[in-house]
């Protein structure tokens, strides 16, 4: 029987939409009518960190209990109005044609074919050994959890810090968190990562029980894993305001304040950092857009990472006054 379906007009496109009462969370029953409606409504706050930027589609088109793959070519059934950009492959061939999502009747189509998560490049179209941000992926291994992330992203604050650096959290909405950090200057990847690299080795250095910096999953019981490697050309990371698909309930890959964090710190209770697709709309239309910095602040790397500095003391539990 043939689910639901609606013909739309979102700022003048025409898009047809299909099996809206279809339930892509069985945990609560969230459909692809209702995964729609939360993209539409976040839309405000989101599309300015998607526009011009290739993105990674992973879909669900039976769910998050079902198959899911990436999509990283555009589909052929992709409209002639969706912006598409080339991006060679790592081994060379045909370059892969990736999707940008510049305006909302992109990110509604994108929805629409079960998209749940949006996974852009840390770079813009046309200037793919440029990244406009540095990120860190905080991962935990079993063991740890978002708690012990958050100890671990004030030790990374604090490196930064040292280094002239500031720097944005969110949580990834599945286990762990993000620290991105603006950069909007001429960069190369080689440099970022290079970066990235040394303080996750100088943070495992200093705390050797807690975290770990190299790959390999039997590393990291009881510890976080600072995934640095995503500062690479052909990678890309989870997107802010993104939805995932780890749970049979859905969950935002939402910015965070370092006050909320230093609760979740002190309190040991994660929970708060959970936001489900109202929660974010609300918060966002309460707060504003937490990352709104990350598109125009800018910095620069230092030419080598300050190893002296007070990182090596326990991490501020405050945040700071005035930051980006």
């Amino acid at each position: 029987m043939a689910g639901v379906k609606q013909q739309v007009e979102v700022e003048g496109r025409s898009l047809s939409l299909s099996n809206l009462d279809k339930a892509l969370y069985p945990g609560n029953g969230f459909t692809k009518a209702q995964v729609i409606d939360y993209y539409i409504r976040i839309a405000p706050w989101m599309l300015a960190h998607y526009a011009k930027r290739p993105v990674t589609m992973k879909r669900f088109p039976d769910g998050v209990r079902g198959k899911a793959f990436y999509e990283k070519d555009a589909p052929k059934h992709t409209p002639d109005w969706v912006h598409t950009t080339d991006v060679p492959r790592q081994k060379g061939g045909k370059p892969i044609r990736y999707v940008c999502v510049d305006d909302l009747p992109t990110l509604v189509w994108c929805a629409n074919i079960a998209s749940l998560e949006l996974h852009p490049f840390l770079h813009r179209a046309g200037q793919l050994d440029c990244p406009a941000s540095m990120v860190f992926d905080l991962d935990p291994g079993e063991g740890a959890d978002l708690v012990t992330c958050a100890t671990v992203a004030f030790y990374l604050r604090e490196l930064l810090d040292a280094n002239g650096l500031q720097c944005l959290p969110k949580v990834s909405g599945s286990k762990g968190l993000q620290l991105y950090v603006p950069l909007n200057t001429k960069i190369s990847y080689a440099l970022t990562r290079a970066f990235a690299q040394g303080a996750a080795q100088l943070l495992e250095k200093r705390h050797p029980k807690l975290i770990v910096s190299e790959m390999a999953k039997n590393l990291r019981h009881g510890k976080v894993f600072i995934d640095w490697s995503q500062n690479s050309d052909f990678k890309t990371t989870i997107g802010v305001y993104s939805l995932r698909a780890n749970n049979d309930e859905p969950f935002v890959s939402s910015p965070v304040s370092w006050d909320e964090l230093a609760l979740v710190k002190e309190r040991g209770d994660a929970a708060s950092l959970r936001f489900a697709p109202d929660a974010a709309v609300k918060r966002a239309a309460s707060e504003g857009d937490l990352f709104a910095p990350l598109l125009a602040f800018k910095q620069t790397l230092p030419k080598s990472l300050s190893e002296s500095d007070a990182a090596a003391k326990p991490p501020a539990a405050k945040a700071h006054g005035k930051r980006v």
